[in-house]
């Protein structure tokens, strides 16, 4: 992360409290299907699951690939580790009219997400198509076009109030709302 004087605000990939959870959980489960005794079917399902998943998390961790960044061209929203280049997107100042953090409901759990809404006409991002906005329609409490240009908060850290200085400094007057 950018040092604490600097303007920019950027958050990158690494070890959080789900990201530890879920590596450990997948160890155990793990070490626990190589033991013996342990049915066929269960380690044919099971190790790809827990060991491809655990080692997947840890790779996403140790990658420190960009997550979110704010900065004087506008906003970059990192992609998923698995396919950054495909899956990053850059929404340049004069397209964003505000940013918002928000909260998707998983049951009993919820994710954190920050997004930006954008201008009328405004380039798609990547994963901004018909069907994707249709879908998000009925599955998010915001437009489909604010959840097209979000990021989940998670293996990664958000810091609100770097957030808000960052976005006070590279664009005074645009709004950061937390529906959260």
């Amino acid at each position: 992360m950018a040092t604490g004087s600097s303007p920019e605000y950027e958050a990158r990939y690494g070890w959080d409290r789900r990201t530890v959870g879920v590596v450990a959980v997948s160890a155990v489960f793990t070490v626990a299907l190589l033991l013996p005794g342990i049915p066929l079917a269960a380690r044919i399902l099971g190790l790809p699951l827990f060991g491809a998943g655990g080692l997947f998390m840890a790779y996403v961790a140790l990658s420190r690939k960009v997550a979110f960044r704010v900065d004087e061209t506008g906003v970059l929203l990192g992609g998923s580790p698995a396919r950054y280049a495909a899956t990053t997107g850059h929404v340049p100042w004069a397209d964003i009219t505000g940013f918002v953090l928000w909260r998707q409901q998983a049951g009993d759990a919820s994710l954190p997400y920050v997004g930006v809404t954008r201008r009328e006409g405004a380039p798609a991002l990547p994963g901004d198509g018909p069907t994707a906005r249709a879908v998000l329609a009925h599955l998010v409490p915001v437009p489909a076009d604010v959840a097209t240009a979000s990021r989940a908060v998670t293996g990664w850290r958000l810091d609100k109030n770097r957030l808000v200085a960052a976005v006070a400094h590279f664009a005074p007057g645009i709004p950061v709302r937390d529906l959260s």
